[in-house]
């Protein structure tokens, strides 16, 4: 237990300072653009899809949130708002700077979500046949109490409990992670995932679907221990959008509507996981 608790602390506090250094920059890009993002996205038409699958590997906040009560508003089509959901990247991005994955891995991740983000959202689109009506503007500044994002502080301060936030998960994730790889060994927790055909990608995709950041640093931890393939890892952060979903039942009244988005993003991005390990994406 001394051990585990060891290895947690060193290798949770030595990602800190790159976590908020990441968070500064991310929130300073965001106060300098979100407007401009915003904006781009109501006005896009028929080219939704590809301006949402673009900015939504950029994890902003509230940018999932924001999505959700645009086509709450029919402001954007449900094939944009599907673009939004895959491409979003929540915490894998920061967690991966701080942890210094390969620019290699990180890039093929981001491109493979912005390319299933982009072709998924023109289908729909295609097949539904559902445009988006002309509303009137909205603030990100308005879905902060959904994202917690804490957008009147400041960009250090809100960049600092930013990081409080995700330190604490990847804390306790962390802790657990290495008590169950130090007490079944991490060969037994990947052959879970791994070993069992495509219950790996069913599993991860519903993790995926848990409603705050820490699906995404969990995912993203276990696929660079090692412990989750590619296809497992792409799967839950494809159906991993943030608290979208979350904003999408509050603001979105077609309930029915709702649960059918929620299934087919988790089809969708089993889907996918299930089809790069076909192809041997690795």
């Amino acid at each position: 237990m001394r051990e585990v608790i060891v290895n947690t602390a060193v290798d949770s506090l030595r990602l800190i300072p790159f976590l908020f250094l990441t968070y500064l920059a991310m929130e300073w890009l965001e106060h300098r653009t979100g407007d401009m993002a915003r904006l781009l996205v109501e006005r896009s038409g028929r080219f939704g899809p590809l301006i949402g699958a673009v900015l939504g590997i950029f994890p902003q906040c509230g940018f999932s949130a924001a999505a959700s009560t645009l086509y709450a508003g029919r402001v954007i089509t449900l094939g944009t708002l599907f673009s939004i959901y895959l491409s979003t990247s929540d915490e894998m991005l920061p967690v991966m700077l701080s942890m210094s994955a390969p620019f290699s891995v990180i890039g093929k991740i981001l491109l493979c979500k912005l390319v299933i983000g982009f072709f998924t959202g023109f289908a729909v689109d295609t097949l539904c046949a559902r445009h988006g009506k002309e509303s009137g503007r909205l603030h990100i500044v308005d879905l902060c109490s959904h994202d917690h994002c804490h957008c009147e502080n400041g960009i250090v301060k809100s960049a600092a409990l930013h990081t409080v936030q995700v330190s604490f998960f990847i804390i306790v994730i962390g802790f657990l992670l290495n008590l169950i790889l130090y007490e079944a060994g991490e060969a037994a927790l990947s052959s879970f995932f791994v070993k069992h055909g495509i219950l790996g990608e069913m599993t991860a995709g519903l993790l995926g679907m848990i409603p705050n950041c820490a699906a995404s640093v969990m995912l993203t931890q276990l696929y660079l221990d090692g412990v989750l393939d590619f296809g497992a890892m792409l799967s839950g952060l494809l159906t991993g959008s943030g608290v979208g979903l979350l904003v999408l039942y509050r603001v979105n009244r077609g309930f029915k509507e709702n649960i059918r988005i929620t299934g087919l993003l988790y089809i969708i991005g089993t889907a996918c996981g299930i089809l790069a390990n076909a192809a041997g994406v690795a």
